[in-house]
């Protein structure tokens, strides 16, 4: 592996990395680029207030009667401004699709539980359940089996 620095002022800050695929190691190089150029944190709104939440306190990304919410630990629902397809955009890679309406953080992913009907169910650590889709569970599957 190689690394490269290159300080040059009259460019604008970029942070290019090359990598044959995803690891931890590149998912590690992301979080830390995104940390420190301020673009870790999403403007969210309850009823009252505004505030910065971090990406990593959202556990999960959903749309309900079509809002935008980001869920925390505690179960606490922010609404945000952003459609999914905006937001899939500026999250790190640790975000992954599960549905048609809904992104997960795998870090704070507890389990698949499997319905009688064969729906599949992601459950997070604040205690949450989304239903997955079946086309986005075959993708899961694929990124976890590469790991």
């Amino acid at each position: 592996m190689k690394f490269r620095l290159v300080i040059d002022t009259e460019k604008p800050e970029e942070v290019v990395a090359t990598a044959h695929r995803r690891s931890n190691l590149t998912d590690a190089i992301e979080e830390l680029v995104r940390s420190h150029g301020g673009e870790d944190q999403l403007p969210a709104y309850t009823e009252d207030d505004m505030l910065m939440l971090k990406f990593a306190d959202i556990q999960l990304i959903t749309v309900e009667n079509g809002k935008t919410l980001a869920v925390d630990g505690s179960g606490t629902a922010y609404r945000l401004k952003q459609r999914l397809y905006e937001l899939e955009e500026v999250l790190p890679s640790c975000f992954i699709r599960i549905s048609k309406s809904a992104l997960a953080n795998e870090n704070h992913l507890v389990r698949f539980t499997a319905g009688f009907s064969g729906a599949v169910d992601a459950v997070f650590r604040c205690g949450r359940k989304e239903g997955v889709s079946r086309r986005c569970f075959a993708e899961i599957k694929r990124r976890f089996n590469e790991r």
